[in-house]
């Protein structure tokens, strides 16, 4: 199709001239249109770039990256929920069994396990996309951190309890002052017995252990040996064990030492033997057990080293009312 040609007529000469399209003007034209359609392209790829029909290389690496987060994140998750069945497990114990033992409080400024976490102190992270998985899990692991510190606190305590507990446990009178095996008899016990002297009723302040001259005497106890003299009335050569929480015992008629005075003993170590110095009748142990200065029945204290049987039958001999030994 041909162009078609235009024409203007000329009043003056009464005439139609053909008009001439100047090329500047048609140039013009032509980088106009370009200039619009160079426009529209680029709209039109940014509107593409920013639909979620149109995504290049790095956004597709990008989103899958994304995925392998939130995996791990929930994986992350599953595990602190593992650690957290477990964390609250040992608190319980720590709570309901350590501390119970030892009578001591339980404790109680435990982190709540909601509310404890401000936005302010994760607000690096509530910029991001995900910002509810990432805070959530972060507040998680905050919270177990402290709980866990607050536990090894808590369980550094239950370690010094159990040693002073060990301590205690170690300072207690707790065996016979005389092997059963070397024993003759239980002569006399704790309570009103006949003074073999005066034969006058008075109260016999321990027990009589009756042995050969120079059967060996144990520490009933963990201590320091606060006496080893015959200087007081009627003991004779005498070993007195300062154990600690209020507790003495006295050993009584020795007819040797084994231990000086200021020496620390562990329970079984022999500190003396068997004799008869002093107000004696004869060779003997006098046993006294003292809580806080007072005498108290020394059958009470021998359940480290004899069965029930043997416990039984000393416990029947040492309540009879018989004569003493001293």
């Amino acid at each position: 199709m041909s162009k078609k040609v235009k024409y203007y007529y000329d009043t003056e000469n009464l005439a139609y001239h053909k008009i001439k399209p100047k090329k500047a003007k048609s140039l013009g034209y032509a980088a106009l249109f370009l200039v619009a359609s160079a426009l529209f392209g680029f709209l039109c790829f940014v509107v593409l770039l920013n639909t979620p029909y149109f995504e290049t290389p790095k956004d597709k690496a990008q989103a899958r990256q994304i995925e392998n987060l939130k995996l791990n994140y929930k994986i992350l998750d599953k595990k602190m929920d593992e650690l957290d069945a477990v964390l609250a497990n040992v608190e319980d114990r720590d709570n309901n069994i350590y501390r119970v033992y030892f009578n001591n409080a339980p404790l109680s400024q435990m982190p709540k396990k909601k509310g404890i976490i401000t936005n302010e102190r994760f607000k690096e992270l509530l910029s991001s996309n995900n910002e509810q998985l990432v805070s959530n899990t972060t507040q998680r692991v905050d919270q177990i951190s402290q709980r866990l510190a607050i536990q090894s606190k808590s369980l550094d305590e239950i370690l010094k309890l159990a040693k002073a507990k060990e301590k205690f446990l170690g300072s207690i009178p707790a065996i016979q002052p005389v092997k059963n095996e070397q024993l003759k008899r239980m002569a006399s016990g704790y309570g009103y017995r006949s003074d073999p002297f005066t034969k006058a009723r008075k109260m016999h302040k321990g027990m009589d252990f009756t042995a050969p001259t120079g059967t060996p005497v144990f520490a009933t106890g963990d201590g320091v040996i606060e006496r080893a003299d015959n200087t007081a009335s009627g003991f004779g050569n005498h070993i007195v064990i300062r154990h600690g929480y209020g507790y003495e015992t006295l050993y009584a008629h020795l007819s040797r030492y084994n231990k000086r005075v200021g020496q620390r003993v562990n329970r079984g170590d022999i500190i003396g033997f068997v004799g008869s110095t002093g107000r004696s009748e004869a060779p003997h142990c006098h046993y006294e057990v003292h809580k806080n200065g007072n005498a108290i029945n020394p059958l009470n204290f021998y359940y480290g080293n004899i069965s029930a049987v043997e416990y039984t039958a000393i416990a029947k001999l040492a309540t009879q009312e018989n004569q003493s030994l001293d």
